[in-house]
């Protein structure tokens, strides 16, 4: 019996039973021959289980670990991320799912999407790879690739120009935004920043993959979609996952601190988008369409 408690959207603070987005742990600090026991501020780290409520039936979507925080960001941008919906009207309701049976430390590990009664439901089959995946997941396989062609996924078509210099104050500008990072030092991010290199929204996570869902979905749910004109920052390597995640939300131009994969590259090229990696500084690569940086 899954009992719903409905929340602001993105909404998330420690209490109640909730788990927080950071905990203080007791350690040990090693300093040379020095050694005293003192306290640090780690990053919150939690599975949270995905539910699809549609045609009648509930079904499993994934299970994923997060920082607790946005978790009803993180399940919109999922769901665009994944074609089962267009927009963001298509969904009825988002909640978390509060049973009495369960222990209280996870009553709020679960979220429920709820579809409209209008909204074709999807086929269970395409999310079997889902079921359970870690913080640090991707995905591989040209079959990938090509499966997103099948999900209705077009090559961008967006014309916005991004002088190098605005390119290079990205990473800073994304570090000075994280909050949680500066009290951790644990966390992965996923940023949007506009032509002119204004930040839009930040999202944080101990997944690459959840910071972006988090920032889709922050998008989806303000009716912001598609992400014309604009740039996504992450943290970390650009995996297919992430290209996948930003091609269909219509981003015009990742960059990423670190490596790509090669299939992110592939996609990145098959679907017009402007890949850049190893950002640091005044350097970096283009691996794709660098036509959109002057």
């Amino acid at each position: 019996m899954c009992h719903p408690e409905r929340s602001a959207v993105g909404a998330q603070s420690k209490g109640e039973g909730r788990p927080g987005r950071t905990n203080d742990v007791a350690v040990v600090a090693l300093d040379g021959d020095k050694r005293r026991r003192t306290h640090d501020e780690v990053v919150g780290e939690e599975p949270l289980e995905l539910r699809l409520i549609a045609g009648g039936a509930t079904r499993t979507l994934a299970v994923t670990m997060r920082t607790p925080g946005n978790d009803f960001e993180l399940a919109a941008g999922f769901v665009y991320s994944e074609a089962i919906v267009r927009a963001g009207d298509e969904i009825a309701e988002l909640t978390y799912c509060i049973d009495p049976s369960v222990d209280p430390d996870q009553r709020y590990n679960i979220v429920n999407v709820e579809l409209r009664s209008t909204v074709q439901p999807p086929d269970p089959a395409r999310f079997e790879r889902h079921f359970t995946i870690s913080s640090s997941c991707g995905v591989c396989g040209r079959a990938q690739l090509e499966s997103l062609h099948a999900l209705g996924a077009v090559p961008i078509a967006d014309d916005v120009q991004l002088p190098a210099r605005t390119l290079y104050a990205l990473p800073e500008r994304m570090r000075n935004a994280q909050r949680v990072f500066s009290a951790t030092g644990g966390l992965h991010a996923a940023a949007l920043f506009d032509e002119r290199g204004s930040a839009i929204a930040v999202r944080e996570d101990v997944g690459r993959h959840n910071a972006v869902d988090k920032l889709i979905g922050w998008a989806l749910l303000n009716a912001r979609l598609p992400l014309r004109r604009s740039v996504l920052m992450v943290s970390g390597r650009a995996s297919y996952e992430i290209l996948q995640k930003t091609v269909m939300a219509g981003t015009p131009i990742v960059a990423s601190v670190s490596a790509p994969s090669s299939l992110a590259v592939d996609l990145a090229r098959e679907f017009n988008v402007t890949l850049v990696g190893f950002l640091r500084g005044d350097r970096a690569n283009v691996y794709a369409v660098p036509e959109r940086i002057q």
